[in-house]
């Protein structure tokens, strides 16, 4: 079992930064691919970043491509998302996830993290 939390969430203004984090407990996250995922009120839950395990390759929803930047430090057991020029749209609950094995879907997920941009 993988126990994920997420922090780092809040209140910014449009243009401005936030970083998230994701610790893991319970188990080494060193070989599953994590990622972050954001949910807005009334929307479905979208895919925002992913890094692999294997050689840390990164991909991005394409509207966060050169703003958000998705990194990982395995000794810390963390995952983090770094956000700039933040726009009133990022506003979402931020969960991140981790896949393991050959499953395509997330195993494990966080309980979130409120991130809310004003215009």
């Amino acid at each position: 079992q993988v126990q994920l939390v997420e922090s780092g969430g809040g209140l910014v203004q449009a243009g401005g930064s936030l970083r998230l984090s994701c610790a893991a407990s319970g188990r080494t996250i060193s070989n599953y691919v994590m990622s972050w995922f954001r949910q807005a009120p009334g929307k479905e839950r979208e895919f925002v970043a992913t890094i692999s395990w294997i050689n840390s390759n990164t991909y991005y929803k394409d509207s966060v491509k050169g703003r958000f930047t998705i990194s990982r430090d395995n000794a810390k057991n963390t995952v983090y998302l770094q956000m700039n020029s933040l726009k009133p749209e990022d506003t979402a609950v931020y969960s991140c996830a981790a896949t393991g094995g050959s499953s395509s879907v997330p195993q494990y997920w966080g309980q979130g993290t409120q991130v809310t941009v004003s215009s």
